[in-house]
Order: structure tokens, then C-alpha cells, then sequence
């Protein structure tokens, strides 16, 4: 027996896309190293301040950007967490020039031209160890 067909074309339900906000390269390092922060441990909002050198202000325009860009950062017991693995993390981060990711400036590294060492040492600027 075959099975009826619908004149309805099915559609396949789509993520959201994350905000794709242009940043500065203090900016992005910035938010790569609040990432790196929330990687050894919870940590209270004052202490995250203070080690990125921002005001509460600016603290919570950063946490809002990671959170737009599809970062999961959660708040429980006064310390922020983050809910997934770091590098997934850092790939959903805005690089700051062309309003790529940080997970598309990775795969346009990979190759052996001038263009590709550059992308490749700017990430490498920008995801050194805090």
C-alpha cells in the first residue's frame, strides 16, 4: 500500500540564528576571556567585573551579547555558570571584524595561505590563555 502524500510541503523547524553584532577586538577578547573565567568555576558577578575591568554596566552589555549570540550562562545562587562545553562557547562569539564567529574565523584558518595565517594568528591573539 503506499502511503498518502499532503499538498503541504513539510518544513523542517530551523534554529534561531544568533545575533550577529559587530565588536571591537577589545571587545571580543573581553569575551573570550569571560568565557575562560566561567570555565574554572561559577564566579560572582562583582569578581568577573572586576578581573575584565568593567563596571556593572558594562559587565551586563557583555553578559547580554553572549547571551544573543547563543552563549548559555546561568545565574543560580549569585554566581554565573556556563552551561555548556568552552569551546562550543567560544565558537558562538562575534569576531571583530567581518561579523564572523569565532567558530567560522576557526575554519577559515585552515589552509596554507597568507590570508589563512592571518585569521589563524589573530584567533590565536585573541584565545591565549588568560
Amino acid at each position: 500500500m503506499s502511503k498518502k502524500r499532503s499538498d503541504k510541503p513539510k518544513t523542517a523547524a530551523k534554529k534561531p540564528t544568533p545575533a550577529r553584532e559587530a565588536v571591537t577586538p577589545d571587545r571580543c577578547v573581553r569575551l573570550c576571556r569571560l568565557i575562560q573565567l566561567l570555565t574554572n568555576g561559577p564566579k560572582k558577578r562583582d569578581v568577573l567585573a572586576k578581573k575584565l575591568r568593567l563596571d556593572v554596566r558594562g559587565f551586563y552589555r557583555d553578559l547580554d551579547l553572549l547571551r544573543k549570540s547563543g552563549v548559555s550562562i546561568a545565574l543560580l545562587g549569585g554566581l554565573y555558570h556556563l552551561d555548556q562545553k568552552p569551546n562550543e562557547a567560544t565558537d558562538l562569539l562575534p569576531f571583530h571584524d567581518p561579523l564572523l564567529t569565532i567558530g567560522e574565523a576557526r575554519q577559515l584558518s585552515k589552509g596554507r595561505t597568507v590570508a589563512h595565517r592571518r585569521i589563524k594568528a589573530k584567533l590565536e591573539q585573541i584565545l591565549k590563555p588568560a
